[in-house]
């Protein structure tokens, strides 16, 4: 039974789930998360093998290979997340069930802790326990919220969340990889493909910092400057073990 430490502070935001609806900034969230390695990740392989081979054929079949098992891996990952989150809220379900009938005096005393940080106290505290304890099913889903910060995930979140992250993965991973698809030498090829993946990097780093409430412009730069160092760390190895065979 965990103890008040283990509460959220009070005013943080909640980030989960409103039962039978999605969380749309847990979307968006995806899609970050999508998006940001889908940018960095092939654009830094594309870049790598560009600095070992001299035909763009090489570097499209390893980029797209990439690409396809990147998009599966984040969607997969994305989904196993989604599934663990909603075995833990279904295991602390049952607790909160078993602990309100063999240790009601306790969780009453959590109850009227929580409701007494809210500012209420005396005979308007004892009624608003009174009132929540007298549904075992009210009283759970109150401790499920306000002790534990839980609420249950939409039964389709799993496999919605995976499908987001690995579409996201999928679109920002395809922009570096537009140039290699045309008859340009591996060089020309690899100096569009860096100014369309850094032009990206600033565009979606603007817009991240604008929906997690970060300055657009520094999220941009932030963005850009760690998807042109993957990119340029890997070019430079695969050139190295290139220059060393």
């Amino acid at each position: 039974m965990p103890g008040p430490a283990a509460r959220r502070p009070r005013g943080e935001p909640r980030m989960e789930l409103e039962s039978g609806h999605l969380d749309s900034r847990t979307s968006v969230r995806d899609i970050i998360l999508g998006m940001s390695d889908g940018l960095t990740v092939p654009f830094a392989l594309a870049a790598g093998v560009s600095g070992a081979v001299h035909t763009t054929f090489l570097v499209v079949v390893a980029g797209f290979a990439e690409l396809a098992a990147g998009a599966i891996s984040m969607g997969l990952g994305g989904y196993l997340a989604a599934a663990s989150e909603l075995d833990t809220y279904r295991r602390e379900l049952a607790r909160e069930h078993h602990e309100v009938v063999t240790v009601p005096d306790e969780e009453r005393r959590e109850v009227r802790d929580i409701l007494a940080g809210y500012g209420l106290g005396g005979e308007t505290l004892e009624r608003a326990v009174n009132a929540l304890t007298a549904s075992a099913e009210t009283w759970v889903r109150f401790m499920m919220r306000e002790e534990l910060d839980l609420s249950e995930p939409h039964p389709s979140h799993g496999w919605r969340s995976g499908a987001v992250i690995g579409l996201s993965y999928a679109v920002g991973g395809f922009i570096p990889l537009i140039p290699y698809l045309f008859p340009l030498p591996v060089h020309t090829a690899l100096l569009i493909s860096a100014a369309f993946t850094l032009a990206a990097l600033l565009v979606f780093g603007a817009y991240k910092g604008r929906v997690t409430g970060l300055v657009p412009w520094r999220s941009a730069l932030q963005t850009m400057l760690v998807g042109g160092t993957a990119a340029a760390v890997a070019y430079g190895l695969a050139r190295l073990i290139a220059h060393s065979g």
